[in-house]
Protein backbone atom coordinates (compact mmCIF):
# COMPACT_ATOMS: atom_id res chain seq x y z
CA UNK A 1 0.00 0.00 0.00
CA UNK A 2 1.26 3.46 -0.67
CA UNK A 3 2.48 5.58 2.23
CA UNK A 4 -0.48 7.96 2.29
CA UNK A 5 -2.65 4.99 3.25
CA UNK A 6 -1.11 5.25 6.72
CA UNK A 7 -3.05 8.45 7.26
CA UNK A 8 -6.26 6.63 6.45
CA UNK A 9 -5.40 3.87 8.91
CA UNK A 10 -4.75 6.46 11.65
CA UNK A 11 -8.08 8.13 10.93
CA UNK A 12 -9.89 4.79 11.00
CA UNK A 13 -8.29 3.98 14.37
CA UNK A 14 -9.50 7.28 15.78
CA UNK A 15 -13.04 6.58 14.58
CA UNK A 16 -13.00 3.16 16.23
CA UNK A 17 -11.79 4.44 19.60
CA UNK A 18 -15.34 5.25 20.71
CA UNK A 19 -16.33 1.57 20.77
CA UNK A 20 -13.11 -0.29 21.49
CA UNK A 21 -13.48 -3.31 23.73
CA UNK A 22 -11.94 -3.05 27.20
CA UNK A 23 -9.67 -5.62 28.79
CA UNK A 24 -11.17 -9.10 29.00
CA UNK A 25 -12.66 -10.49 32.15
CA UNK A 26 -13.04 -14.09 33.23
CA UNK A 27 -15.73 -14.97 30.75
CA UNK A 28 -18.16 -12.24 31.82
CA UNK A 29 -19.11 -9.18 29.77
CA UNK A 30 -17.75 -5.86 30.97
CA UNK A 31 -20.27 -4.19 33.30
CA UNK A 32 -21.13 -1.47 30.81
CA UNK A 33 -21.68 -3.84 27.85
CA UNK A 34 -25.43 -3.29 27.63
CA UNK A 35 -27.54 -2.90 24.53
CA UNK A 36 -27.77 0.83 25.21
CA UNK A 37 -24.10 1.38 25.94
CA UNK A 38 -22.65 -0.63 23.07
CA UNK A 39 -22.63 0.60 19.48
CA UNK A 40 -25.83 -0.43 17.66
CA UNK A 41 -23.91 -2.29 14.97
CA UNK A 42 -22.30 -4.57 17.59
CA UNK A 43 -25.29 -6.35 19.22
CA UNK A 44 -24.67 -8.02 22.58
CA UNK A 45 -25.53 -11.46 21.30
CA UNK A 46 -23.52 -11.26 18.09
CA UNK A 47 -20.38 -12.98 19.42
CA UNK A 48 -22.20 -16.04 20.72
CA UNK A 49 -24.40 -16.21 17.63
CA UNK A 50 -21.47 -16.17 15.25
CA UNK A 51 -19.77 -18.95 17.19
CA UNK A 52 -22.85 -21.12 17.48
CA UNK A 53 -24.62 -20.21 14.26
CA UNK A 54 -27.91 -19.80 16.17
CA UNK A 55 -29.33 -16.72 14.47
CA UNK A 56 -32.53 -16.88 16.52
CA UNK A 57 -30.64 -15.54 19.55
CA UNK A 58 -30.05 -12.25 17.75
CA UNK A 59 -32.91 -11.26 15.42
CA UNK A 60 -31.68 -9.56 12.28
CA UNK A 61 -28.05 -10.66 12.57
CA UNK A 62 -28.47 -13.12 9.73
CA UNK A 63 -30.84 -11.98 7.01
CA UNK A 64 -31.34 -14.84 4.50
CA UNK A 65 -32.05 -13.71 0.99
CA UNK A 66 -35.01 -15.99 0.38
CA UNK A 67 -36.83 -18.89 1.93
CA UNK A 68 -36.39 -21.12 -1.11
CA UNK A 69 -33.42 -22.82 -2.67
CA UNK A 70 -32.80 -19.98 -5.11
CA UNK A 71 -31.27 -17.84 -2.40
CA UNK A 72 -27.59 -17.09 -2.26
CA UNK A 73 -27.36 -18.39 1.32
CA UNK A 74 -26.92 -19.97 3.62
CA UNK A 75 -23.92 -17.84 4.42
CA UNK A 76 -21.01 -19.34 6.31
CA UNK A 77 -21.08 -18.32 9.97
CA UNK A 78 -17.83 -16.86 11.23
CA UNK A 79 -15.71 -19.59 12.81
CA UNK A 80 -14.10 -19.25 16.24
CA UNK A 81 -10.38 -18.84 16.36
CA UNK A 82 -7.88 -19.04 19.19
CA UNK A 83 -8.99 -16.92 22.09
CA UNK A 84 -12.73 -17.30 21.52
CA UNK A 85 -14.63 -18.54 24.56
CA UNK A 86 -17.46 -21.01 24.64
CA UNK A 87 -20.81 -19.93 23.18
CA UNK A 88 -22.38 -17.32 25.39
CA UNK A 89 -19.09 -16.23 26.97
CA UNK A 90 -17.30 -12.96 26.43
CA UNK A 91 -14.14 -13.69 24.38
CA UNK A 92 -11.07 -14.41 26.45
CA UNK A 93 -7.65 -13.00 25.60
CA UNK A 94 -4.97 -15.16 24.07
CA UNK A 95 -2.29 -15.89 26.65
CA UNK A 96 -0.98 -18.37 29.13
CA UNK A 97 -2.12 -18.96 32.69
CA UNK A 98 -3.91 -16.25 34.60
CA UNK A 99 -1.69 -13.43 33.35
CA UNK A 100 -3.58 -12.76 30.15
CA UNK A 101 -2.80 -9.56 28.28
CA UNK A 102 -5.70 -7.17 27.61
CA UNK A 103 -7.74 -7.82 24.48
CA UNK A 104 -6.74 -6.00 21.35
CA UNK A 105 -9.34 -3.56 20.07
CA UNK A 106 -11.29 -4.53 16.95
CA UNK A 107 -9.65 -3.55 13.68
CA UNK A 108 -11.54 -1.79 10.91
CA UNK A 109 -10.86 -1.46 7.19
CA UNK A 110 -12.91 0.36 4.59
CA UNK A 111 -12.90 -1.15 1.11
CA UNK A 112 -14.20 0.33 -2.13
CA UNK A 113 -14.81 -1.55 -5.38
CA UNK A 114 -15.63 0.06 -8.74
CA UNK A 115 -16.90 -1.57 -11.91
CA UNK A 116 -15.74 -1.84 -15.50
CA UNK A 117 -13.05 0.61 -16.62
CA UNK A 118 -13.66 0.51 -20.37
CA UNK A 119 -11.87 2.41 -23.14
CA UNK A 120 -13.84 2.82 -26.33
CA UNK A 121 -12.14 4.95 -28.97
CA UNK A 122 -14.28 8.05 -28.33
CA UNK A 123 -12.88 8.02 -24.78
CA UNK A 124 -9.33 7.88 -26.11
CA UNK A 125 -10.05 10.80 -28.45
CA UNK A 126 -11.58 12.82 -25.63
CA UNK A 127 -8.47 12.35 -23.48
CA UNK A 128 -6.05 13.38 -26.25
CA UNK A 129 -4.25 16.71 -25.77
CA UNK A 130 -2.75 19.09 -28.31
CA UNK A 131 0.74 17.67 -27.79
CA UNK A 132 -0.42 14.15 -28.61
CA UNK A 133 -0.46 12.90 -25.02
CA UNK A 134 -3.54 11.63 -23.19
CA UNK A 135 -4.80 12.94 -19.86
CA UNK A 136 -7.57 11.14 -17.95
CA UNK A 137 -7.25 13.14 -14.73
CA UNK A 138 -10.63 14.85 -15.03
CA UNK A 139 -12.38 11.50 -15.53
CA UNK A 140 -11.72 10.43 -11.93
CA UNK A 141 -11.71 13.80 -10.12
CA UNK A 142 -15.29 13.41 -8.90
CA UNK A 143 -14.68 10.04 -7.25
CA UNK A 144 -11.19 10.73 -5.87
CA UNK A 145 -12.60 11.80 -2.47
CA UNK A 146 -14.37 8.44 -2.18
CA UNK A 147 -11.11 6.68 -3.01
CA UNK A 148 -9.24 8.76 -0.43
CA UNK A 149 -11.72 7.77 2.29
CA UNK A 150 -11.07 4.05 1.68
CA UNK A 151 -8.19 1.91 2.90
CA UNK A 152 -8.25 -0.26 -0.21
CA UNK A 153 -9.64 0.54 -3.68
CA UNK A 154 -10.03 -2.01 -6.50
CA UNK A 155 -11.38 -1.68 -10.05
CA UNK A 156 -11.96 -4.01 -12.99
CA UNK A 157 -9.52 -2.88 -15.71
CA UNK A 158 -11.31 -4.13 -18.81
CA UNK A 159 -8.73 -3.14 -21.40
CA UNK A 160 -5.08 -3.73 -22.17
CA UNK A 161 -2.39 -1.03 -22.25
CA UNK A 162 -0.01 -0.21 -25.07
CA UNK A 163 2.95 2.12 -25.50
CA UNK A 164 2.87 1.89 -29.29
CA UNK A 165 0.14 4.44 -29.95
CA UNK A 166 -1.84 1.81 -31.84
CA UNK A 167 -5.01 2.33 -29.83
CA UNK A 168 -8.21 0.39 -30.42
CA UNK A 169 -11.68 0.12 -28.95
CA UNK A 170 -14.23 -2.66 -29.20
CA UNK A 171 -13.82 -5.56 -29.84
CA UNK A 172 -10.10 -5.68 -28.94
CA UNK A 173 -9.21 -2.91 -26.54
CA UNK A 174 -5.74 -1.30 -26.51
CA UNK A 175 -5.46 1.89 -24.46
CA UNK A 176 -2.89 4.57 -23.53
CA UNK A 177 -0.57 4.02 -20.60
CA UNK A 178 -1.80 7.29 -19.12
CA UNK A 179 -5.09 5.61 -18.20
CA UNK A 180 -3.26 3.58 -15.57
CA UNK A 181 -1.42 6.69 -14.38
CA UNK A 182 -4.75 8.47 -13.82
CA UNK A 183 -6.13 5.48 -11.91
CA UNK A 184 -3.09 5.46 -9.65
CA UNK A 185 -3.21 9.22 -9.10
CA UNK A 186 -6.90 8.97 -8.14
CA UNK A 187 -6.10 6.38 -5.48
CA UNK A 188 -6.68 2.95 -7.06
CA UNK A 189 -4.69 0.24 -5.25
CA UNK A 190 -5.65 -2.91 -7.17
CA UNK A 191 -6.67 -3.70 -10.75
CA UNK A 192 -8.52 -6.94 -11.41
CA UNK A 193 -7.34 -8.14 -14.81
CA UNK A 194 -9.11 -11.48 -15.37
CA UNK A 195 -11.91 -10.55 -17.77
CA UNK A 196 -12.97 -11.36 -21.30
CA UNK A 197 -10.75 -8.59 -22.77
CA UNK A 198 -7.53 -9.40 -20.91
CA UNK A 199 -5.96 -11.07 -23.97
CA UNK A 200 -7.05 -8.42 -26.50
CA UNK A 201 -3.45 -7.21 -26.94
CA UNK A 202 -1.90 -10.65 -27.04
CA UNK A 203 1.24 -11.49 -25.09
CA UNK A 204 2.69 -8.01 -25.60
CA UNK A 205 -0.45 -6.37 -24.31
CA UNK A 206 -0.36 -8.48 -21.16
CA UNK A 207 3.34 -7.79 -20.56
CA UNK A 208 2.88 -4.05 -21.11
CA UNK A 209 -0.15 -3.88 -18.83
CA UNK A 210 1.55 -5.75 -16.01
CA UNK A 211 4.79 -3.76 -16.35
CA UNK A 212 3.02 -0.39 -16.29
CA UNK A 213 0.92 -1.28 -13.27
CA UNK A 214 4.05 -2.49 -11.49
CA UNK A 215 5.87 0.74 -12.37
CA UNK A 216 3.04 2.78 -10.88
CA UNK A 217 2.81 0.66 -7.73
CA UNK A 218 -0.70 -0.56 -8.55
CA UNK A 219 -1.19 -4.16 -7.48
CA UNK A 220 -2.99 -6.56 -9.79
CA UNK A 221 -4.39 -10.05 -9.86
CA UNK A 222 -6.17 -12.53 -12.14
CA UNK A 223 -3.58 -12.47 -14.95
CA UNK A 224 0.03 -13.54 -14.37
CA UNK A 225 3.05 -13.24 -16.62
CA UNK A 226 4.31 -16.72 -15.80
CA UNK A 227 3.96 -19.60 -13.38
CA UNK A 228 6.50 -18.05 -11.01
CA UNK A 229 4.41 -14.89 -10.50
CA UNK A 230 1.29 -17.04 -10.18
CA UNK A 231 2.83 -19.01 -7.32
CA UNK A 232 4.22 -15.86 -5.71
CA UNK A 233 1.23 -13.51 -6.00
CA UNK A 234 -1.84 -15.74 -5.96
CA UNK A 235 -3.81 -15.15 -3.88
CA UNK A 236 -2.94 -11.48 -3.64
CA UNK A 237 -2.43 -10.71 0.05
CA UNK A 238 -2.77 -7.09 1.20
CA UNK A 239 -3.10 -5.46 4.62
CA UNK A 240 -5.52 -2.59 5.21
CA UNK A 241 -6.53 -1.22 8.59
CA UNK A 242 -4.54 -3.96 10.28
CA UNK A 243 -6.62 -6.67 8.56
CA UNK A 244 -5.10 -9.12 6.09
CA UNK A 245 -7.13 -9.48 2.88
CA UNK A 246 -6.80 -12.17 0.22
CA UNK A 247 -7.98 -11.13 -3.27
CA UNK A 248 -8.87 -13.69 -5.93
CA UNK A 249 -9.95 -12.88 -9.49
CA UNK A 250 -11.56 -15.09 -12.15
CA UNK A 251 -13.20 -14.76 -15.57
CA UNK A 252 -15.65 -16.87 -17.52
CA UNK A 253 -13.86 -16.36 -20.87
CA UNK A 254 -11.22 -14.54 -22.93
CA UNK A 255 -13.61 -14.09 -25.89
CA UNK A 256 -12.10 -17.05 -27.70
CA UNK A 257 -8.64 -15.45 -27.84
CA UNK A 258 -6.06 -18.06 -26.79
CA UNK A 259 -4.13 -17.32 -23.62
CA UNK A 260 -0.49 -16.74 -24.70
CA UNK A 261 1.92 -19.56 -23.83
CA UNK A 262 3.33 -19.24 -20.34
CA UNK A 263 0.73 -16.69 -19.26
CA UNK A 264 -1.78 -17.67 -16.59
CA UNK A 265 -5.36 -16.35 -16.62
CA UNK A 266 -7.53 -17.52 -13.75
CA UNK A 267 -10.68 -19.03 -15.22
CA UNK A 268 -13.89 -19.93 -13.41
CA UNK A 269 -13.43 -23.54 -12.30
CA UNK A 270 -15.03 -24.61 -9.03
CA UNK A 271 -12.40 -27.26 -8.25
CA UNK A 272 -9.60 -24.72 -8.67
CA UNK A 273 -11.54 -22.03 -6.83
CA UNK A 274 -12.17 -24.31 -3.86
CA UNK A 275 -8.42 -24.90 -3.49
CA UNK A 276 -7.68 -21.20 -3.92
CA UNK A 277 -10.21 -20.25 -1.27
CA UNK A 278 -8.73 -22.73 1.18
CA UNK A 279 -5.30 -21.17 0.65
CA UNK A 280 -6.73 -17.68 1.00
CA UNK A 281 -8.52 -18.51 4.25
CA UNK A 282 -5.30 -19.89 5.71
CA UNK A 283 -3.33 -16.76 4.79
CA UNK A 284 -5.78 -13.92 5.50
CA UNK A 285 -8.52 -12.67 7.80
CA UNK A 286 -10.95 -11.76 4.99
CA UNK A 287 -11.27 -13.21 1.49
CA UNK A 288 -12.54 -11.23 -1.50
CA UNK A 289 -13.44 -12.77 -4.86
CA UNK A 290 -13.54 -10.43 -7.87
CA UNK A 291 -15.38 -12.33 -10.58
CA UNK A 292 -16.21 -11.66 -14.24
CA UNK A 293 -19.44 -13.49 -14.93
CA UNK A 294 -23.10 -13.26 -15.86
CA UNK A 295 -25.06 -12.19 -18.93
CA UNK A 296 -24.45 -8.82 -20.58
CA UNK A 297 -27.20 -6.21 -20.10
CA UNK A 298 -29.28 -8.45 -17.85
CA UNK A 299 -30.35 -6.51 -14.75
CA UNK A 300 -30.97 -9.54 -12.54
CA UNK A 301 -28.41 -12.23 -11.65
CA UNK A 302 -28.76 -15.46 -13.58
CA UNK A 303 -29.27 -18.83 -11.95
CA UNK A 304 -25.64 -19.65 -12.77
CA UNK A 305 -24.48 -16.53 -10.90
CA UNK A 306 -26.63 -17.41 -7.90
CA UNK A 307 -25.34 -20.98 -7.74
CA UNK A 308 -21.72 -19.87 -8.09
CA UNK A 309 -22.18 -17.13 -5.48
CA UNK A 310 -23.56 -19.68 -3.03
CA UNK A 311 -20.62 -21.97 -3.72
CA UNK A 312 -18.11 -19.16 -3.17
CA UNK A 313 -19.68 -18.11 0.11
CA UNK A 314 -19.86 -21.68 1.39
CA UNK A 315 -16.24 -22.20 0.41
CA UNK A 316 -14.97 -19.22 2.40
CA UNK A 317 -15.43 -16.02 0.39
CA UNK A 318 -16.50 -13.13 2.62
CA UNK A 319 -17.08 -10.66 -0.23
CA UNK A 320 -17.97 -11.49 -3.83
CA UNK A 321 -17.81 -8.60 -6.30
CA UNK A 322 -19.05 -9.15 -9.85
CA UNK A 323 -18.45 -7.50 -13.20
CA UNK A 324 -19.18 -8.00 -16.93
CA UNK A 325 -22.95 -7.39 -17.43
CA UNK A 326 -22.28 -3.61 -17.96
CA UNK A 327 -25.43 -2.84 -15.98
CA UNK A 328 -26.08 -2.70 -12.27
CA UNK A 329 -27.48 -5.81 -10.64
CA UNK A 330 -28.74 -6.03 -7.04
CA UNK A 331 -26.56 -7.01 -4.16
CA UNK A 332 -27.35 -9.17 -1.14
CA UNK A 333 -25.69 -8.98 2.26
CA UNK A 334 -25.78 -9.99 5.87
CA UNK A 335 -23.45 -9.20 8.75
CA UNK A 336 -20.87 -11.81 7.68
CA UNK A 337 -20.43 -10.79 4.05
CA UNK A 338 -21.99 -9.73 0.77
CA UNK A 339 -22.43 -10.59 -2.90
CA UNK A 340 -22.45 -7.72 -5.41
CA UNK A 341 -23.61 -9.41 -8.58
CA UNK A 342 -22.62 -6.60 -10.95
CA UNK A 343 -21.27 -3.10 -10.36
CA UNK A 344 -22.03 -2.05 -13.93
CA UNK A 345 -19.82 0.33 -15.91
CA UNK A 346 -17.49 2.61 -14.00
CA UNK A 347 -16.54 4.51 -17.15
CA UNK A 348 -17.31 3.67 -20.78
CA UNK A 349 -18.83 5.07 -23.96
CA UNK A 350 -21.95 2.93 -23.65
CA UNK A 351 -24.84 5.39 -23.56
CA UNK A 352 -27.84 3.10 -23.81
CA UNK A 353 -30.24 2.98 -20.89
CA UNK A 354 -28.84 1.24 -17.78
CA UNK A 355 -25.28 1.25 -19.25
CA UNK A 356 -24.30 4.90 -18.74
CA UNK A 357 -23.12 4.37 -15.16
CA UNK A 358 -22.78 1.90 -12.34
CA UNK A 359 -22.20 1.67 -8.61
CA UNK A 360 -19.23 1.77 -6.27
CA UNK A 361 -19.49 -0.90 -3.59
CA UNK A 362 -18.32 0.12 -0.13
CA UNK A 363 -17.59 -2.42 2.59
CA UNK A 364 -16.59 -1.78 6.18
CA UNK A 365 -14.89 -4.87 7.58
CA UNK A 366 -14.41 -5.24 11.35
CA UNK A 367 -12.08 -7.92 12.71
CA UNK A 368 -12.94 -8.67 16.34
CA UNK A 369 -10.55 -9.87 19.03
CA UNK A 370 -11.92 -13.42 18.76
CA UNK A 371 -11.08 -13.52 15.04
CA UNK A 372 -14.64 -13.20 13.75
CA UNK A 373 -15.60 -10.71 11.07
CA UNK A 374 -18.48 -8.30 10.79
CA UNK A 375 -19.20 -6.69 7.42
CA UNK A 376 -21.41 -3.73 6.53
CA UNK A 377 -21.90 -2.67 2.91
CA UNK A 378 -23.61 -0.04 0.80
CA UNK A 379 -23.56 1.25 -2.78
CA UNK A 380 -22.83 4.66 -4.31
CA UNK A 381 -24.28 5.13 -7.84
CA UNK A 382 -22.06 6.89 -10.39
CA UNK A 383 -23.06 8.37 -13.74
CA UNK A 384 -20.75 9.15 -16.67
CA UNK A 385 -21.12 12.59 -18.22
CA UNK A 386 -19.94 13.46 -21.70
CA UNK A 387 -18.00 14.97 -23.43
CA UNK A 388 -15.06 14.37 -21.05
CA UNK A 389 -16.42 11.11 -19.56
CA UNK A 390 -16.33 12.52 -16.05
CA UNK A 391 -17.58 10.08 -13.40
CA UNK A 392 -20.16 11.80 -11.18
CA UNK A 393 -21.23 10.18 -7.90
CA UNK A 394 -24.83 10.52 -6.77
CA UNK A 395 -26.21 12.61 -5.15
CA UNK A 396 -23.33 15.08 -5.60
CA UNK A 397 -24.16 15.18 -9.31
CA UNK A 398 -27.45 16.88 -8.42
CA UNK A 399 -25.54 20.15 -8.00
CA UNK A 400 -23.55 19.93 -11.26
CA UNK A 401 -24.78 22.27 -14.03
CA UNK A 402 -26.22 20.25 -16.92
CA UNK A 403 -28.21 20.81 -20.07
CA UNK A 404 -31.84 19.78 -20.00
CA UNK A 405 -31.06 16.66 -22.05
CA UNK A 406 -28.24 15.69 -19.70
CA UNK A 407 -30.41 16.27 -16.65
CA UNK A 408 -33.12 14.01 -18.04
CA UNK A 409 -30.65 11.23 -18.83
CA UNK A 410 -29.02 11.55 -15.43
CA UNK A 411 -32.39 11.50 -13.63
CA UNK A 412 -33.45 8.39 -15.55
CA UNK A 413 -30.22 6.59 -14.60
CA UNK A 414 -30.63 7.58 -10.94
CA UNK A 415 -34.20 6.34 -10.82
CA UNK A 416 -33.38 3.11 -12.66
CA UNK A 417 -30.49 2.36 -10.33
CA UNK A 418 -32.52 2.99 -7.19
CA UNK A 419 -35.24 0.69 -8.49
CA UNK A 420 -32.76 -2.11 -9.30
CA UNK A 421 -31.05 -1.91 -5.93
CA UNK A 422 -34.30 -1.71 -3.98
CA UNK A 423 -35.99 -4.49 -5.92
CA UNK A 424 -33.47 -7.07 -4.76
CA UNK A 425 -32.35 -10.13 -6.70
CA UNK A 426 -35.31 -12.40 -6.01
CA UNK A 427 -38.43 -10.24 -6.35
Amino acid sequence: MRRFRRLRTMAAAACCAAWMLPACTDGAPPPHATAEARAPHLPVCSLSVERSGRAAECPGLFRPFAADGAAVGPFRPAQPREGAGAPGEWPRCIGEGDARPPCLPPRTARLLFAGDVMQHLPQVFAARRADGTHDYTSVFEGVAPYFAAADLVAVNLETTLTASGDYAGYPCFRSPLSLAAALGAAGVDVCALANNHCCDGGAQGIRTTLAELDRLGIRHTGVFADSLSLRRDHPLILTAGGIRFALLNYTYSTNGIPVPPGVAVRMIDTAVMRRDLASARAAADCTVVLIHWGDEYRRQPSQAQRRLAAFLRRSGADLVVGSHPHVVQPYAADSTGAVFYSLGNFVSNQRRRYCDGGIMARATVVLRPDGSLRVAVDAVPVWVRLPDYRILPLPAADTVPMTRAERLQYARFAEDTRFILNAGPYR
